[in-house]
């Protein structure tokens, strides 16, 4: 694995070696940290329910702008290429770009881990609860990378990349909304589907096999599906 070692690093150095994750990072604790003040200040309660509700909503605007340089740029200079005819696999290459862009959105979640901290000195808040809803945060943040970095792998153009990105981690989002609009013989079909079931499942404190495989799953599915876009691009 030494290849996925040094394109891993690769990675990473050129997210914080760039204003790029500062600025990201600067918006999301701002975005975070007014929605996790309010239910202390406005309501009285030292609550994270707020913050848990908000953050998936949230990903799926920055998951897509923290991955959709990772292949649209390499293909649009055309290093892709090169990096083909490196002595590494294409499944190295994958992961190495995928772990670098979850190793940023779990550093921005742990970043927050102040607010409910804050809460937790200020009133009684449930740790137990908290941690693993933090869990279901990340499990949900690694999912999105993976679909992000499917969209970057599909186009040269950065902004296509952010804006199919989005759509994919929106549409997974909204399918948890939707209860009141589709037949009830639906909506066991499209809770599951939806982001929003798991993660206030977890958010409750509950470790359920079904959000693991839903977040493994999906992540999986999507991680496959990049590995194929880059075998095919071989033969282009």
């Amino acid at each position: 694995m030494k290849g996925f070692k040094a394109l891993f690093l690769k990675e990473t150095r050129a997210y914080f070696n760039t204003p790029t994750a500062y600025i990201i990072a600067v918006v999301f604790l701002f975005c975070t940290g007014y929605f996790s003040a309010q239910p202390m200040f406005v309501l009285g309660q030292a609550s994270v329910s707020g913050f848990l509700d908000l953050v998936p909503l949230l990903l799926t605007f920055f998951v897509p702008a923290i991955t959709m340089r990772l292949f649209s740029e390499e293909q649009k200079a055309g290093t892709i290429e090169l990096l083909q005819t490196l002595p590494v696999e294409d499944h190295e290459i994958v992961l190495s770009k995928y772990a670098a862009a979850v190793t940023l959105l779990w550093s921005l979640l742990a970043l927050t881990l102040g607010f409910p901290v804050a809460l937790g000195i200020l009133g009684n808040l449930d740790w137990g609860a908290t941690l693993v809803g933090y869990a279901g945060l990340a499990l949900a943040a690694a999912m999105l990378a993976a679909v992000g970095l499917f969209a970057s792998a599909m186009t040269r153009n950065q902004v296509v990349a952010f804006i199919v990105g989005w759509a994919g981690s929106f549409a997974l989002y909204a399918l948890g909304k939707v209860d009141a609009l589709v037949p009830p013989w639906l909506s066991p079909f499209t809770d599951f589907m939806g982001l929003d079931a798991h993660i206030h499942g977890m958010a409750r404190g509950v470790i359920d096999t079904r959000d693991l495989i839903y977040f493994a799953s999906f992540g999986g599915v999507f991680l496959f599906l990049t590995l194929v876009r880059l075998w095919v691009s071989r033969t282009d």
